[in-house]
């Protein structure tokens, strides 16, 4: 087991971190964002020299209630703090005591009640995890809550950007896709803004929100008007489990109009970054050439996912350790 230098460790209270709990990315300054981002750096850094486990949260217990299905955040998640040496409980909704008439507070509490004081939630109703930070003494992490944020998988996305092109000035980032369900949407537009991107929506106009330009953002309804202005592509997963109704005629014409195709990559700039948060429809949303080839990042996504969420477990269990903002 290694332990890391302490001069690699971004310190909460000096370092612009200062949220009890991390609810979503419209709550964090600039500051705590770049510092979550500086410390999943150290600690990607550390794994590729090797130092795949840390011992910074030995003795801690975090608890991963995921009353949602998932697959690849919940694992990234109980890696990450297993990773740093945590104890963990894992808990999805299904065959739970959920169906017995116990509410998700209820659990919670139980499980906290076992000794986590780190807890990870990802809920379909938005805001159920602002609902359980105030009624749990444990750090919360919201993991995804329905239509409203995913804050993890928005910083992956921030940190791969920032990994390859360095800073956020200057850049001009595009999401294009179903925005009217996308909680990674929404995170993304928050950080990339405080960060100092430009930002630029694409979509049907059935799945732009209304006064979305309040957030400050531009919309575009045709992808082949905005690829020779844009860095950076994050084409998202069409939301088929949370839409109610016929948003756009056919599969195959939204991606007529917005998949990401060879044709569309020879249009836009030599440099451009193709991003997608996995997992990805292919042939929808982009061809397998695209997603593959030499312009997609989506498996640095991937790994640098493991490096923010530890970030965020570590920075969380500093601020609750040291009572800092409490």
């Amino acid at each position: 087991m290694s332990t890391i230098p302490d001069d690699q460790l971004v310190r909460p209270g000096g370092s612009g971190w200062t949220s009890e709990h991390l609810l979503g990315l419209e709550d964090l300054s600039s500051e705590e964002i770049t510092a979550i981002l500086d410390q999943a750096a150290e600690f990607k850094a550390c794994s590729l020299e090797n130092n795949t486990k840390l011992d910074l949260l030995s003795g801690t217990v975090v608890a991963n209630l995921f009353f949602e299905p998932s697959t690849r955040t919940r694992t990234s998640f109980s890696l990450a703090a297993k990773r740093l040496s945590a104890d963990t409980i894992d808990f999805t909704a299904s065959g739970s005591s959920l169906s017995k008439g116990e509410t998700f507070i209820d659990t919670a509490r139980n499980i906290e009640a076992m000794g986590a004081s780190l807890v990870v939630m990802r809920h379909k109703s938005p805001g159920a995890p602002h609902l359980l930070a105030r009624r749990v003494g444990a750090a919360v992490l919201n993991a995804g809550d329905g239509t409203h944020e995913h804050p993890t998988q928005a910083l992956l996305d921030l940190f791969t950007i920032r990994e390859k092109r360095g800073s956020f000035e200057g850049l001009t980032v595009t999401l294009v896709g179903d925005i009217l369900h996308s909680r990674v949407a929404r995170s993304n537009i928050w950080g990339l803004k405080k960060l100092g991107a430009r930002v630029i929506v694409c979509g049907p106009s059935t799945l732009i929100p209304p006064r979305i330009e309040e957030l400050g953002v531009e919309v575009s309804h045709r992808l082949d008007d905005v690829l020779a202005e844009t860095d950076c592509i994050n084409l998202l997963r069409i939301q088929f489990e949370r839409q109610r109704g016929a948003f756009f005629p056919s599969i195959r014409e939204y991606t007529h109009f917005f998949g990401m195709n060879s044709q569309r990559l020879k249009a836009a700039r030599d440099d451009v970054m193709i991003l997608a948060p996995g997992p990805i429809n292919r042939g929808v949303e982009l061809t397998p050439e695209v997603a593959d080839g030499p312009h997609s990042v989506i498996l640095d996504q991937v790994t640098n996912g493991l490096a923010v969420r530890m970030a965020c477990l570590y920075l969380l269990h500093e601020r609750k350790k040291t009572g800092v903002g409490q």
